[in-house]
């Protein structure tokens, strides 16, 4: 099984149907003996190689910023974690994910990197605030920096914003922030302008949202109105583009599961379930091929500056042509 992979990191890019068989592969759980660090590796940045070639690149030439926003969907800790590793690796190849500090910040046990989240409250209390600000300004334990993962940005209102922006632009320099959040705009502009931004690659959603359902549903009936008449709804509620990424990426985990289902997997992924089963009774092979290319191809529109009513008319157009 192992001299496969190299093989199949090549014709994946030539072949959409093929990206789906290599992302399953991935998924449940066959190792690639060809990967760095796999079973490390798995537990931080699963299927998440360009983030983890940023994070190594800037680490070995130094230039791994003391302040970034990891956006992203899901639970970004895992990749905050990742970067957090590489400020605190005592190796070579940092992050090396051997060394005490690799092997503690991997456990979720080290004393330097703290994971800032508040699972009780819409926001971060104030209190909370106040002690990683008096934290900030005691010397690290046992690395040589210390670092600070805001799981959800989203927590943080403007006037704990602005009390990190004085942290971050004044603190000690072994001060270390990663700043987790959905969307960049979630944070003021005096505070994005001082950090880094990452993007974090998205993982197979638990659940899919109800947009997503619904448009799937319109996809599986293998007619050109009702998937209009749906793209339509959603330009109306004036989707931002960050939240139709996430939509047409969910949509995309579900279009592959439907494509595997055809191609003889027997029990759909629970968070597709009967989504995935619609679309692959309703589509043909072909069509699920170019489906899976069209989504990937608009939710990474999504990314750059362009409106979501021009990404939802476009996909209309390419979706008449594929019928």
């Amino acid at each position: 099984m192992g001299n496969i992979f190299p093989h199949i990191r090549r014709i994946k890019l030539a072949c959409p149907a093929f990206c789906v068989v290599y992302w399953y592969i991935r998924k449940i759980g066959v190792s690639d003996p060809y990967g760095k660090k796999e079973s490390a590796m798995a537990q931080l940045l699963p299927e998440n190689s360009t983030l983890e070639r940023t994070v190594r690149r800037a680490a070995e030439q130094g230039r791994l910023s003391h302040a970034i926003v990891l956006s992203g969907t899901g639970d970004l800790t895992d990749a905050a974690r990742f970067i957090a590793a590489a400020h605190v690796c005592e190796g070579t190849d940092r992050p090396c994910l051997r060394c005490r500090h690799c092997r503690k910040v991997l456990e979720g046990i080290h004393p330097d990197v703290s994971v800032i989240r508040d699972t009780e409250h819409r926001e971060l209390t104030v209190d909370a605030v106040r002690e990683l600000r008096q934290d900030v300004y005691i010397r690290p334990n046992e690395a040589a920096r210390k670092v600070y993962i805001i799981a959800d940005s989203r927590q943080l209102n403007e006037r704990d914003q602005n009390v990190l922006l004085k942290i971050v632009e004044e603190g000690p320099p072994y001060a270390a922030f990663i700043f987790c959040t959905d969307s960049p705009t979630a944070l003021l502009e005096t505070v994005r302008s001082r950090c880094v931004l990452l993007k974090s690659a998205d993982l197979p959603p638990e659940t899919l949202p109800p947009e997503t359902e619904q448009l799937c549903l319109a996809f599986a009936k293998g007619k050109l109105l009702p998937v209009t008449r749906y793209l339509v709804s959603l330009e109306t509620r004036k989707l931002k583009r960050d939240e139709l990424r996430t939509v047409l990426r969910s949509a995309w985990c579900a279009a592959a599961e439907a494509l595997l289902l055809q191609m003889g997997k027997e029990t759909p992924d629970p968070a597709c379930g009967e989504t995935a089963q619609a679309l692959a009774r309703g589509l043909t092979c072909r069509q699920l091929q170019k489906l899976t290319a069209l989504l990937e191809k608009y939710s990474g529109e999504c990314e750059y500056n362009v409106g979501a009513g021009h990404v939802l008319g476009a996909l209309a157009v390419e979706w008449e042509e594929l019928l």
